[in-house]
């Protein structure tokens, strides 16, 4: 699947919305499995714009994993802050 493309402005005002949020999807020690992958995926269909923790990686294996899960799940990230990722798939437009 496509990864999403974000415009400078559109990321701007995603990373400003999603200042307040909280994690909602932990990557522990095992990686990114396919239960984490679907996890993240009801995450995204519910909220849009959501935070991962990414747990104790260092800053290759965060990118590495932040660009698997863009690809697998049709959605753009936003940013890495840390072991934070944040993470932005617009809701489809219902006919």
């Amino acid at each position: 699947m496509p990864t999403l493309l974000l415009t400078n402005a559109e990321r701007k005002d995603l990373k400003a919305r999603a200042h307040p949020l909280n994690p909602v999807v932990m990557l522990g020690n095992a990686g990114l499995t396919q239960p984490v992958l679907q996890e993240i995926d009801r995450g995204l269909a519910s909220h849009e714009l959501i935070k991962v923790r990414l747990a104790g990686a260092d800053r290759e294996l965060r990118e590495k994993t932040a660009e698997d899960i863009a690809e697998a799940l049709s959605c753009a990230v936003v940013q890495i802050i840390g072991n934070i990722l944040v993470l932005f798939r617009p809701t489809p437009e219902e006919e």
